[in-house]
């Protein structure tokens, strides 16, 4: 923790006391400048009673401006804030002459003048502004300058904190995007296989189990290896190949040249895409071709499918461009700046390209890939 959040931290669990060990400060601080400029001669009693008398004038004119005229400001309320701030500055320069003319003069041995009265006192605005509001108004200045010093760093705290729980609930959402349909057709699938006692029946329960696996207990973290995620798509591909026969074609290729962490089901969300609006839409020969890489601090990843002639003729559009703009959303709150995303269309295919800079290695060598 940084010291501005240390004493953020001492200011919010001890606010009286934190305010009482400022002003003792800037009294011990007063005191020392009076023996310095006395020639090194000790303070006396007199002088810390001047001095904190003085110093309470100052905490009036500081807690005022701070408490009082800064938030009328704030508030746009500039006639109300003007008025309080020459109340409060007449008010604590009055006083400041007050204290020294009727007790610290008096306790110096020096006695007051027959005509200086409270009305002298209180009328003479020269003297009062000329002697003390400059000075009374230096300190009330510091005080408020560090109290908006702390309340913009609890406010940019704060502020921090608060996209911080936006951005995990986001993405706590945007995770949970697996099509409810694919896990109803791949059960479909499996119970189908069952009734023809399949050999594929076991693998298949087997690809599904790792599939919810991962997507419920593995992708707590921000990242997961890049192994684990392409196991996962290979299961969804072996899964949703139940659902066609040998019309489907799905090409997947891989060159990890080094094994490095990304966001979870990033790319099968892109893989599911791809399935959902290339696959299903297209009824003469439909084809996914899958293509990743990851060497160092880069990561490319391509999707492309066919567009049956339906879907490329409807509007001109893709319906899958909705899906990816949320997936956009999820690698903007990870990745920033720090990834590109192209999406490619033409009469026949649908291509989506995913480049990574500076994405994070796996420390565990044992988990590396070998060349694909």
């Amino acid at each position: 923790m940084s010291f501005p959040d240390n004493l953020l931290n001492f200011h919010k669990r001890h606010r009286w006391p934190s305010h009482i060990l400022y002003w003792l400060v800037y009294l011990l601080v007063s005191v020392s400048s009076s023996k310095y400029y006395n020639g090194g001669q000790a303070s006396s009693l007199f002088e810390f009673i001047s001095d904190g008398l003085y110093i309470s004038t100052e905490m009036m004119a500081a807690y005022g401006i701070a408490y009082l005229v800064i938030p009328q400001f704030i508030k746009k309320r500039y006639l109300i804030a003007a008025l309080g701030f020459v109340i409060i500055s007449y008010a604590a320069c009055a006083l400041a002459r007050v204290f020294i003319v009727k007790i610290c003069e008096p306790l110096a041995g020096i006695r007051p003048k027959a005509s200086e009265t409270y009305h002298e006192i209180f009328t003479d605005i020269p003297k009062l502004l000329f002697v003390y509001f400059f000075q009374i108004m230096a300190a009330a200045f510091v005080f408020v300058f560090f109290k908006l010093l702390k309340d913009k760093l609890e406010i940019q705290k704060k502020t921090l904190l608060l996209e911080k729980e936006k951005a995990e609930t986001e993405l706590k959402l945007l995770k949970n995007q697996l099509n409810p349909h694919f896990l109803f057709n791949t059960l479909n699938n499996i119970y189908s296989l069952s009734l023809v006692s399949s050999p594929a029946t076991s693998p298949s329960i087997a690809g599904l189990a790792d599939i919810l696996d991962h997507i419920l207990y593995r992708c707590d973290g921000q990242f997961v290896s890049l192994k684990s995620e392409l196991r996962l798509i290979s299961n969804y591909i072996e899964l949703e190949k139940l659902r066609y026969d040998e019309r489907l074609t799905v090409n997947l290729n891989s060159d990890i040249r080094q094994e490095v962490e990304i966001a979870p089901l990033i790319l099968l969300s892109f893989v599911e895409n791809a399935f959902k609006h290339g696959a299903s839409n297209d009824m003469d020969k439909p084809q996914i071709d899958i293509t990743l890489s990851a060497s160092e601090n880069v990561f490319d990843f391509r999707v492309s499918n066919t567009i049956g002639f339906e879907s490329a003729t409807r509007n001109n559009s893709y319906p899958g461009k909705i899906g990816l703009s949320n997936l956009r959303k999820q690698l903007d709150l990870i990745y920033g700046k720090d990834y590109s995303l192209d999406i490619i269309q033409d009469e026949k295919s649908f291509t989506v390209q995913l480049t990574i800079h500076h994405i994070n290695a796996v420390k565990n060598e044992k988990d590396s890939l070998p060349v694909g």
